[in-house]
């Protein structure tokens, strides 16, 4: 893996040059750690079975470079396993259409299946698809379509590369697996309503592949600790930091996981005007925040903020999540420090984002003709997944940095106890 990506950028100018077929896997533009990990994997499984390849494949991340250090978790767990962020090919750094409308452009999705208005040009280069989630539309042939109900779409990728040839799943490769479907399904916690028996499957199969692998828990600890360090971001940074749109003829709204306690980031200081500021300088009429927190046992609580100077629009909004059946989200209002935000406690704790924007989806489709799949905004476009459904806070972890947690248990492993030098 490690050699894989670092030829990527010299592969992806050597096919240009010469004119040959660049195939581009591709996550969603939330850009979070099943992305991520799912286009490198899925990448690296096709440039090492595709028959006499005579494209390069090259895994794309959904972002721009400078928002990479957003995705902390990312960030962490490839750094620590010998992947340097310079080695990586971002959005904003291939240009895409003009592959596309030069004939070299061949396109694998993972993660999401529906590209936005934005991208629509490129979806005859779409070969195929990979998703976790329900298919909202369908794929015509010659594309080919793997869309199931799974925690992780790295759960997916896995099943893909265990069913290829021996040999191809590296260590590397596996242990970016590995922990990508341990924090997308909570360590495999039943409690938090992600998890199913296929992922377990695929847990169970990497560590049998490679048992020196770190424990699970320890593994969860470290990338939740590195998901929620949100030491220093400012509240533009953290509202960006894993963000959805939703938008019709009227309105446009803006859906942020936060991963922060509702309480606390009520109490960021100037937080209202921030939130204006968030809003104005991107033409969103609204926002909806979400925040998760998790207990000792991996139990989800979930809060929402509904921000609109609105008046119209916040109480639409709010009336939907309110009276909302499918699912129920049970919710019981909060004090609010201002009148332009409604919160509230969510009882329903299962119902993360994927289960939410529905909602705001059909609200917005009462306000005017409603836009298809939701879309990401940070630039540039594409769809939908991630969020704080499956990223718990680190309530019940001790205050040690992600490193630390990983180094412990690496010497643990090998029979040293863990102070002594390395």
């Amino acid at each position: 893996m490690e050699r894989f990506v670092a030829g990527n950028r010299a592969a992806l100018q050597d096919h240009i040059w010469q004119h040959r077929e660049i195939h581009v896997v591709m996550g969603n533009e939330a850009c979070d750690l099943d992305s991520t990990v799912s286009a490198l994997a899925l990448a690296y499984f096709l440039a090492q079975t595709s028959p006499a390849p005579k494209a390069a494949f090259v895994p794309v991340l959904n972002i721009p470079r400078a928002d990479f250090a957003l995705r902390t978790e990312t960030t962490f767990l490839l750094r620590d396993r010998g992947i340097p962020a310079a080695s990586l090919i971002f959005r904003d750094e291939i240009d895409l259409g003009g592959l596309h409308h030069a004939g070299l452009l061949s396109l694998t999705l993972v993660d999401h299946h529906v590209l936005p208005r934005a991208d629509a040009a490129l979806e005859e280069a779409v070969v195929e698809v990979m998703d976790h989630r329900p298919l909202e539309r369908d794929c015509g042939p010659p594309c080919r379509v793997t869309v199931e109900p799974v925690g992780s779409c790295a759960t997916l990728v896995t099943e893909r590369i265990l069913q290829g040839p021996p040999g191809v799943l590296d260590r590397t490769t596996a242990a970016l697996l590995h922990g990508t479907i341990l924090l997308d399904c909570i360590n495999l916690s039943p409690a938090a309503g992600k998890v199913t028996p296929r992922d377990v499957t695929c847990v169970s199969l990497l560590e049998e592949r490679f048992p020196e692998l770190p424990a699970r828990d320890a593994v969860f600890g470290a990338l939740q600790a590195a998901k929620f360090d949100v030491t220093g971001l400012t509240t533009e940074q953290m509202l960006r930091k894993d963000l959805k749109v939703l938008s019709n003829d009227e309105a446009v709204i803006a859906i942020s996981g936060v991963f922060e306690d509702l309480e606390t980031f009520l109490l960021r200081p100037g937080l209202l005007q921030d939130l204006e500021a968030f809003c104005q300088a991107r033409g969103y009429a609204g926002l909806v925040a979400m925040t998760v927190s998790f207990n000792e046992r991996h139990e989800p609580t979930r809060k929402l903020a509904v921000y609109s100077p609105q008046e119209p629009l916040r109480s639409t909004l709010c009336l939907a999540l309110e009276e909302a059946t499918t699912p129920s989200l049970f919710l019981r209002p909060l004090p609010s420090p201002w009148p332009c935000v409604a919160t509230y406690a969510q009882g329903n704790s299962v119902a993360a984002r994927k289960k939410v924007l529905p909602i705001l989806r059909a609200a917005l489709g009462g306000l005017g003709a409603a836009e298809g799949p939701e879309e990401e905004v940070v630039p540039p476009p594409t769809p939908m997944n991630s969020l704080v459904e499956e990223c718990p806070l680190a309530q019940a972890v001790p205050p040690l940095c992600p490193q630390d947690v990983l180094e412990r248990v690496s010497r643990i492993a090998v029979g040293q106890p863990p102070g002594s030098p390395k």
